[in-house]
């Protein structure tokens, strides 16, 4: 009786569970009040791809940068603390906007070193917490509450600021889901003093990530370049396909519909993969997930329009589980496949985000140069069609992990506890937290099944 009890204790969500979610929701929903809009405001007052592209890619920059310097701090020192200033820089951010108003394109690399801060300190040290507040027992709880919470802020929150935004004239609108959500962003920081310190790790190897790269046979010299062709297409479709929705309809309440429907479609997506995806199925279902993915493409070179942006942002929603699932999935059985490894999760995280950082850089640049020389919907198509072809690059890195996974049926996914939220957003739905959802679910459904 008393073993019963403490099983059924620990699966549950304590206190620090609980407050780690709510930091995890309101930050969120802060993000999704304004992120999607914060692209068409400097649109609005400058037209310039290149100056969206310039902002995106001081971000990602300074992420990569901030992610590689704040591991140390992270692992040896107060995490706690890298996670409230990542909160805190956030909150920053949205001053400087409300403080430059309509010239905030000529502060437009400041603003984006700002943001990527932010992104970097927050996520490095809410992943690690993560990792730390939760066990085997109550891990899938936290996971489906946080997807759950997350999906929820990025159906809503978007809708929400679509429509006080046309509502309310002139400026008025962005000003208020910007002052919305510093005072969510300032809410979090406080909530975060409730949150315990926790123990730190000795000696973190600022280069062991980067040393795996020069190991023969080592899984991550595959890893890395895969990680790389998946950030070429976030990096630019992350900020790409909610200007164009604007720029199609010069309508923020039309783009925040479309956020609301991709986003529904996309956590029903999410839950059918999580029911049906097996690490045997992965190969197979990241495959068509990606021809998938790079097919929906195709009528951009017919017509560019809110009727053919919204079918991509349907069929993308459908389609994306099937290849982020199992990418997300087999990187992080490698970081959790033993506890050697897993003592290095730090190091490992940071080595993932590097990847996908560098792959972001390399698309955003990609996209920069097209754009600066011309904007034509054809060309804008074809670097489209070439940026979002590379999860098939993925795909065919992956594949002999991929093939090696489904041999050993899945074995080391019992002992991965990393699940990684993160900013990554497409398309009006939040990736990461469909992950998430999608994990619980898979796992409830074996379980009935056993």
């Amino acid at each position: 009786m008393p073993h019963s009890h403490s099983a059924k204790h620990a699966a549950g969500l304590d206190g620090q569970n609980r407050l780690l979610l709510l930091v995890h929701a309101m930050f969120a929903v802060a993000n999704f009040l304004s992120g999607t809009f914060v692209n068409v405001y400097v649109w609005k007052a400058k037209q310039d791809y290149a100056l969206i592209g310039w902002f995106a890619f001081s971000h990602q920059l300074t992420m990569a940068i901030t992610f590689f310097l704040a591991g140390k701090w992270v692992k040896e020192h107060n995490k706690m603390l890298s996670l409230r200033l990542g909160i805190a820089l956030a909150a920053v951010f949205y001053i400087l906007v409300l403080w430059f108003g309509e010239q905030a394109p000529k502060y437009i690399l400041l603003l984006g070193a700002v943001q990527g801060m932010s992104s970097a300190f927050f996520w490095l040290a809410f992943n690690v917490v993560y990792f730390e507040v939760t066990n085997r027992s109550n891990r899938d709880a936290f996971n489906g509450w946080a997807g759950l919470l997350g999906s929820a802020a990025g159906m809503i929150a978007p809708w929400v600021s679509g429509f006080l935004i046309t509502r309310m004239e002139g400026g008025a609108g962005y000003r208020l889901i910007f002052t919305l959500s510093l005072a969510v962003f300032i809410a979090g920081t406080i909530v975060s003093f409730f949150l315990r310190r926790r123990p730190s790790q000795p000696h973190y190897e600022w280069l062991y990530g980067l040393r795996q790269l020069f190991v023969h046979g080592n899984p991550w010299r595959r890893v890395f370049p895969a990680l790389m062709a998946q950030g070429a297409r976030e990096g630019v479709f992350i900020f790409l396909i909610g200007l164009m929705v604007y720029i199609a309809t010069k309508s923020e309440l039309l783009l925040g519909n479309y956020s609301l429907i991709t986003s529904s479609i996309a956590l029903l997506a999410f839950y059918l993969a999580g029911k049906w995806l097996t690490p045997r199925r992965r190969s197979a279902a990241m495959l068509i997930g990606t021809l998938s993915m790079t097919a929906v493409i195709l009528p951009f070179f017919w017509n560019v329009s809110y009727t053919t942006l919204l079918i991509f942002g349907i069929a993308t929603a459908i389609f994306f589980p099937l290849y982020s699932v199992p990418i997300t999935s087999s990187v992080f059985d490698m970081i959790g496949v033993n506890d050697e490894s897993a003592s290095h999760r730090v190091e490992y995280v940071v080595l993932r985000e590097t990847a996908l950082n560098a792959g972001r850089m390399l698309g955003t640049l990609i996209f920069i140069g097209v754009v600066s020389f011309t904007s034509h919907p054809s060309a804008m198509a074809a670097l489209m069609l070439g940026l979002g072809g590379t999860p098939v690059l993925s795909w065919w890195l992956l594949k002999p992990i991929l093939n090696r996974t489904q041999e050993h049926g899945g074995e080391a996914r019992r002992h991965s506890g990393v699940i990684v939220y993160g900013p990554h957003r497409e398309g009006g739905y939040w990736t990461d937290a469909g992950r998430a959802f999608s994990g619980i679910m898979s796992r409830r459904g074996k379980k009935r099944a056993r």
